[in-house]
């Protein structure tokens, strides 16, 4: 690893799954090792000159996934579950405002929604609120959830049919929506799907 003056090396949060960027911090030899020993991202706090475990306080914490050097050592790119908002403000990263420091509504990664929505499917199943229509699907277990996607499949190659890409892209959320939610009934996390496409992959 390559330390800069101040003994320090540059780290890139990036979400485990839905691939945004969360946050930059800088770590010292030792923030990287109580990284690797705790699982959980340690930086060094430039302001305070004091070692700082991500959401200590908070609660907000960061799950190391795995870490990743850049080509020349001097960069690091963690990969981590985040446990709540990353920034301070409460924004689930720090990168959401653009340059004229407007703040955005959409996340930096489009797809990352995948992810987002994958964890609201898991949350509404452990709440089991009546009034929600994913709790209750869950609760159908897969004759009701697999009738659903049946449903939404004709839906979506009758969009096609229709030629109509609105129609199309409007059934084919309904589709993917309710596949997360059989993935969540059955205990499938959707990072299995993009592995599994990932091995048949070949460019």
């Amino acid at each position: 690893m390559k330390y800069d003056a101040n003994n320090l090396i540059p780290a890139i949060v990036q979400h485990a799954r839905s691939g945004e960027v969360l946050m930059l911090g800088y770590m010292n030899a030792e923030a990287l090792r109580l990284t690797h020993e705790s699982g959980l991202v340690t930086f060094w706090s430039r302001s305070r000159s004091e070692i700082w475990q991500k959401g200590a306080t908070s609660g907000n914490t960061l799950r190391v996934i795995s870490i990743r050097q850049d080509c020349d050592g001097d960069a690091l790119l963690v990969l981590a579950e985040p446990a709540g908002p990353i920034c301070h403000t409460g924004e689930r990263s720090c990168f959401y405002r653009d340059l004229a420091e407007v703040p955005l509504a959409e996340p930096a990664v489009p797809g990352s929604i995948v992810a987002r929505l994958a964890d609201l499917i898991h949350q509404r199943g452990e709440q089991q609120d009546e009034s929600s229509y994913t709790a209750k699907l869950l609760r159908g277990g897969v004759d009701r959830i697999g009738k659903k996607i049946g449903e939404e499949a004709a839906e979506v190659i009758i969009g096609a049919k229709n030629g109509s890409p609105a129609e199309l892209t409007y059934e084919m959320a309904d589709l993917i929506y309710h596949s997360l939610v059989l993935l969540e009934n059955q205990g499938v996390a959707p990072e299995e799907v993009w592995r599994e496409l990932e091995r048949r992959f070949h460019p």
